[in-house]
C-alpha cells in the first residue's frame, strides 16, 4: 500500500499524483493520512484503485469519480462523490448537505447519516445511507435507485422523473409529484441486491421498506394537472 501524508505533501500533489494512475497500474492501493477536512481530496480518479481516507473530509470529496474506490474513515462534507460516474465510494460516518448530487453511476455508501438534498438531480447514481436522509432529498432525481434505512425529511423526492426511492423507516413528508408506489418482486430483488453492495443487508430486510416514485404528472404536461404545477 501506498501512503501519502497530505499535510506533509500537500492537496495539489495528492491528485496530481492519484489522476497519473492509469488501469495497468501496479500501485493500487493508497492509504491518505492527515486529510483534517481538506477539500476536494481524490477528486477526478480514473483508474481501478483503492483509495481510503483516515479521517473526514471537507467539500467535494471523491468528486468526478470513475471507477476508483474510495473509502471515508471519518465524515464528509457537502457534496461529497458529486456527479461521481462509476466506481464506489463509501463514507463510514455522516455527509453533509447535497452527497451524490447529479451522479451518473455507481455507488455512494453513507453508514451515518446525511443532511438535506441527498440525491438532488441523481441520474443514474445508486445511494445507500444506514441512517437518516434531510429534506428536499432525492430533488427532481431522474433515474437511479436511493435506498435509506433510517427516517426521511420534508419534501421528499419533489419533482422527481423516474428514481426509485426505498425508505424502510418514516417519511415527514412527500414533495410534488412524489407518491408511494408498490413494492414488485422486481424492486425486491433491486433493493436485495442493493442493501448487499451497500454493507446493509445485516440490517434490514427488502420487505421492510416502502417505494416512492413520480406520479409523472409534472414533467409531461396535461391540462388537467395544471393546478399541480
Amino acid at each position: 500500500m501506498q501512503t501519502f501524508d497530505l499535510e506533509a505533501q500537500g492537496l495539489r500533489q495528492l491528485n496530481t499524483t492519484l489522476h497519473a494512475l492509469k488501469g495497468q497500474t501496479n500501485e493500487t492501493a493508497w492509504e491518505i493520512v492527515n486529510p483534517k477536512g481538506a477539500h476536494a481530496i481524490a477528486v477526478g480518479l480514473d483508474a481501478p484503485v483503492d483509495v481510503t481516507v483516515r479521517g473526514s473530509t471537507g467539500y467535494y470529496c471523491a468528486g468526478m469519480n470513475k471507477q476508483a474506490t474510495v473509502r471515508v474513515k471519518g465524515s464528509a462534507g457537502p457534496g461529497v462523490a458529486e456527479n461521481m460516474m462509476s466506481g464506489t465510494v463509501i463514507i463510514d460516518g455522516d455527509a453533509s448537505q447535497y452527497a451524490g448530487a447529479t451522479g451518473r453511476g455507481g455507488l455512494l455508501v453513507i453508514k451515518g447519516n446525511a443532511s438535506s438534498r441527498c440525491g438532488i438531480s441523481m441520474k443514474g447514481i445508486d445511494i445507500v445511507v444506514h441512517g437518516n436522509i434531510g429534506h428536499m432529498s432525492a430533488f427532481m432525481a431522474q433515474s437511479g435507485n436511493m435506498v435509506v434505512l433510517g427516517d426521511a425529511g420534508e419534501a421528499l423526492g419533489d419533482s422527481l422523473y423516474e428514481a426509485r426511492l426505498f425508505v424502510r423507516g418514516s417519511v415527514k413528508s412527500l414533495g410534488a409529484d412524489c407518491i408511494e408506489k408498490e413494492m414488485r418482486p422486481e424492486h425486491i430483488a433491486i433493493l436485495a441486491d442493493l442493501l448487499k453492495r451497500g454493507e446493509a443487508d445485516h440490517l434490514a430486510k427488502p420487505e421492510e421498506f416502502k417505494r416512492y416514485g413520480s406520479a409523472r404528472k409534472l414533467y409531461t404536461f396535461n391540462i388537467d394537472n395544471a393546478s399541480s404545477y
